[in-house]
C-alpha cells in the first residue's frame, strides 16, 4: 500500500503521467468542441446575415423590374407574326425530348438546303428566319442529294437545336408575347417574362353554372386533361375541387350592370346611411378576377399535381397551359391545338377537333382579324363556331407578367395578371414569393 503512495507522489510515476495525459486529453476535446461549435454558430449567422441581404436586394429588384415591366406594357402593342414556313407550336407540347430535337434537326437542315439554294453570288444566306447563324453550317458548302453518302444530317452541326427554338405567334416561344428579357439590378440578375393568358384553356370554364353546358364544359375540361396525360382518378379529382370553389363563389362570362343597397359612414354625422349604388360590368368583372385569383391559387386547387412534369427531359405540365386568372375567352391566333380542341367542344363535341386543324393550318399564314372572319372561311360549321362566339377571341387582353431575381443565394419572384384594353392596363392580381 504504502508503494503505491509512493508511486502516486511521484511526479515521474507512470500512473502519475498516464492522468495528466488522460486530462490534457479531456481538455483539448472539450476545447476543440467549443471552438467547433463557436465557428459553427459564427458561419450560420454570417450565412443568416448575408442571405437576409442577399434576400433584400432580390426583392427589391423584383419589385423594381415588375413596376418597370408594368409601366413599360402600356406602349407595347403585341403583334402577331406568319410562320408558313416553320414548325407550329401547336403540337410541340405532345413531343418528348428526342422527338422535339428531331423536329428541330429536320427543320433546320430544310432551312440550311433552302438557304442554299437560294443563295447570291457571294455564297451569303438568310438565317434570320431559323435564329441560329453558326449552328447550321457554311451555305458555300456543296451537297449532292443524289449522292449516296450523303447525308442531310450533316448539314447541322451538333448541339445546332439547343440554341434553337420554334417560334410561337408574336415570334419568341410559346406562351411569351416578347423575348424573356434579362437585366442586372444593383447585385441581382432579373428575368422577365409577359405571357399570353389568353392562350390558355380558363380553368373558370369548368364553373359555369349553366346546366345546357354542364355536359360541354365537363368534356372540354376532360380532353384538355387527357392530353395532359392525368388518370381518370386525377381528373375527378381536379373536378371535386373546383366544384367546392364555385360553391365559395359562381364564375360568370357575362356581366350587366347592377344596382345595390350600400352603407356609406359620414365623415361629419358619424353615423352611416344607406344610399343606392350603380356597379358597372368592368367593375364585376374586375372583382371576379380578383376573387378567383385568390381561389386558384390556393390550398383549394392541388396545383401541385398540375405542375407535375408528364414529359420527362422537357418542361411540360398541364399548369403551363391553364388560365389561372379568371380569363374567360381563349385567342384562336395564339392557343395550341388542345386549347382549341377543348374551347370548340362547347359547341361540338364532333367539330372541335376539325375546328382546331384548320385553324391551325390557316393562322400560319395570316392570323385571323375577328371572329367574323372565322366564320367566312368556315362557313360549314356555322352552328358550332356561333355556340362558341362568347367564348373565343383573336386579340388578347390578358396578360401574365413573371419576374424572377437571383442575388447570391436567394432569389425572389413575382407574377402580376393583368388586363390590357388599348394603352390602359389594370392590374388584376400579384402573387409574390
Amino acid at each position: 500500500m504504502s508503494e503505491m503512495l509512493e508511486d502516486l507522489n511521484d511526479q515521474n510515476s507512470p500512473h502519475r503521467r498516464g492522468i495528466v495525459l488522460l486530462v490534457t486529453l479531456v481538455l483539448l476535446i472539450v476545447l476543440a468542441t467549443l471552438g467547433y461549435t463557436l465557428t459553427t454558430r459564427v458561419a450560420a449567422q454570417r450565412h443568416r446575415n448575408q442571405y437576409i441581404i442577399d434576400y433584400s436586394n432580390a426583392r427589391y429588384a423584383c419589385d423594381s423590374a415588375l413596376k418597370y415591366a408594368l409601366a413599360s406594357l402600356e406602349d407595347i402593342q403585341p403583334t402577331l407574326i406568319s410562320r408558313p414556313n416553320e414548325p407550329d407550336f401547336s403540337d410541340v407540347f405532345t413531343l418528348s425530348k428526342p422527338e422535339y430535337e428531331d423536329l428541330l434537326t429536320q427543320w433546320l437542315t430544310q432551312s440550311a438546303l433552302t438557304a442554299e439554294g437560294s443563295a447570291d453570288n457571294e455564297g451569303v444566306a438568310d438565317f434570320n428566319a431559323i435564329g441560329n447563324v453558326d449552328a447550321i453550317g457554311d451555305a458555300n458548302d456543296v451537297n449532292d442529294v443524289n449522292d449516296l453518302s450523303y447525308d442531310p444530317n450533316a448539314v447541322v452541326s451538333l448541339g445546332a437545336t439547343d440554341s434553337v427554338t420554334i417560334r410561337g405567334p408574336y415570334g419568341p416561344a410559346w406562351p411569351y408575347v416578347l423575348e424573356p428579357m434579362e437585366v442586372q439590378i444593383g447585385s441581382a440578375k432579373v428575368r422577365i417574362e409577359i405571357e399570353d393568358e389568353n392562350a390558355k384553356y380558363p380553368i373558370g370554364w369548368v364553373l359555369l353554372n349553366e346546366p345546357d353546358l354542364q355536359r360541354q364544359t365537363e368534356a372540354g375540361f376532360e380532353i384538355f386533361c387527357e392530353w395532359m396525360t392525368l388518370g381518370a382518378d386525377e381528373i375527378e379529382s381536379l373536378k371535386e375541387q373546383l366544384r367546392a370553389i364555385g360553391q365559395i363563389k359562381p364564375f360568370k362570362l357575362e356581366f350587366k350592370p347592377i344596382s345595390k343597397t350600400v352603407r356609406i359612414r359620414s365623415s361629419t354625422q358619424r353615423r352611416t346611411r344607406l344610399t343606392r349604388k350603380t356597379i358597372s360590368a368592368a367593375d364585376q368583372v374586375a372583382n371576379q378576377n380578383a376573387d378567383f385569383a385568390r381561389l386558384f391559387h390556393s390550398s383549394l386547387l392541388d396545383t401541385e399535381l398540375l405542375a407535375r412534369p408528364y414529359m420527362e427531359g422537357r418542361e411540360e405540365s398541364a399548369l403551363k397551359y391553364l388560365g389561372m386568372w379568371a380569363s374567360r375567352t381563349v385567342n384562336i391566333n395564339t392557343a395550341p391545338r388542345h386549347v382549341l380542341e377543348a374551347a370548340f367542344t362547347l359547341g361540338s363535341l364532333s367539330d372541335a377537333p376539325e375546328i382546331a386543324q384548320e385553324i391551325i393550318e390557316h393562322r400560319r399564314i395570316q392570323p385571323f382579324s375577328d371572329v367574323d372572319d372565322l366564320k367566312n372561311m368556315l362557313p360549314r360549321y356555322a352552328d358550332t363556331l356561333r355556340e362558341c362566339e362568347q367564348y373565343i377571341t383573336t386579340a388578347s387582353r390578358f396578360f401574365t407578367i413573371r419576374v424572377t431575381a437571383v442575388s447570391g443565394v436567394a432569389e425572389a419572384s413575382a407574377v402580376a395578371a393583368i388586363t390590357k384594353d388599348g394603352n390602359k392596363i389594370k392590374e388584376v392580381a400579384v402573387i409574390s414569393g
